[in-house]
């Protein structure tokens, strides 16, 4: 049994889940809590304020995942600063939620303690995260502003003729290495396969989700496969921060366990 007892005491997240009993304890002596305390609400103009900040270009707006990734994001932080209020961490703070959450967050955060991974552990989690690792297909190419397509056209003919004007040379952006994999969502798929298609050097016209265009591919890169060995370190880094981040929101889903969450309809 001391031995039992002995282990224990070195978990660090238990050392804080005792501090905060013995806290928690006094202050239900001293301080009964409100009738509401343990409840959080999650209201219909905090729901919108979340559509209405999610693209602040209006593109589009959340997806349901998304919608209730931020809510969850947000329950959790409103737990945290509940937390962090009533163990303290909010005295000589200006008050702020956001600073008081996060102060509770760090708290948690440097609590836990992460064992160096196997190689077996590391290499498994490497083959089901290799893509994160790979050198993305790239591409570099000049876009001229999205218009109709008989403007574009009309640019497109200028351009070779070499007579386009100075204000149409200004407004055409040169994009860099440019993933290809994210080509689709920020111009259309066929945006993506029409420049993909085009000889390197060559003006052409696309139309993409915003208009048309005239583009010239200007250089392609291919993609290559991570080696495991050459980004061993890096791999072991991520893990270290993933897991880590994985353990402290458990100890915030715990937190969880004593609150109650309404969502106005």
């Amino acid at each position: 049994m001391p031995d039992v007892i002995s282990s224990l005491t070195r978990e660090p997240l238990l050392h804080f889940a005792l501090l905060g009993s013995l806290i928690f304890g006094a202050d239900a002596v001293l301080h009964p809590p409100a009738k509401d305390d343990k409840v959080i609400t999650v209201t219909k103009a905090l729901r919108q304020s979340f559509i209405d900040n999610f693209d602040e270009d209006k593109a589009r707006v959340p997806s349901d995942a998304e919608l209730n990734k931020m809510i969850e994001s947000w329950v959790a932080s409103e737990i945290l600063y509940r937390e962090g209020k009533a163990l303290g961490v909010d005295k000589g703070d200006d008050m702020i939620r956001d600073r008081v959450a996060f102060k509770l967050q760090l708290l948690i955060f440097d609590q836990v303690r992460v064992p160096q991974p196997t190689e077996e552990q590391l290499r498994a989690w490497f083959a089901a995260n290799h893509a994160r690792f790979d050198e993305q297909e790239r591409v570099g190419f000049y876009l001229t502003p999205a218009t109709d397509r008989a403007t574009a056209q009309k640019q497109l003919d200028d351009i070779l003729g070499q007579h386009e004007s100075e204000e149409l040379r200004k407004q055409t952006r040169a994009i860099l290495g440019r993933p290809v994999v994210s080509l689709a969502a920020s111009f259309g798929e066929n945006f993506r396969d029409g420049l993909l298609a085009m000889p390197e050097g060559q003006w052409g016209i696309l139309q993409s989700k915003d208009g048309w265009h005239v583009a010239r591919l200007d250089s392609r890169h291919p993609g290559k496969l991570a080696n495991f060995d050459d980004v061993r370190e890096e791999a072991a880094r991520t893990w270290h921060t993933e897991e880590t981040r994985k353990q402290a929101w458990e100890a915030v889903g715990r937190l969880k366990a004593n609150y109650k969450v309404r969502y106005e309809q």
